[in-house]
């Protein structure tokens, strides 16, 4: 009995051992890619946003009285 216990240590020792270095060798795999894609392929700078200024808020009256008109349309009915 404690030598079938002790294959099954050794086993799960080897197992976890395996499982640990074949990961570790993917971190390593993922983060030589990562180095190398950044270096030979570089992310382009952005590019500038140009935001057109304004210099007076241009509502229409017609817009204003739209809005206005189903406010109190909407107050009327919710009330």
């Amino acid at each position: 009995m404690t030598e079938l216990i002790g294959s099954g240590v050794e086993l799960m020792l080897v197992g976890m051992g395996i499982v640990f270095v074949f990961l570790a060798m993917l971190v390593v795999a993922i983060n030589t890619m990562a180095s190398l894609v950044q270096r030979f392929f570089p992310e382009p700078p952005a590019a500038a946003v140009v935001v057109p200024v304004t210099t007076a808020n241009k509502t229409d009256k017609a817009t204003i009285a739209a809005i206005s008109a189903a406010v109190h349309q909407y107050r009327s009915k919710n009330q």
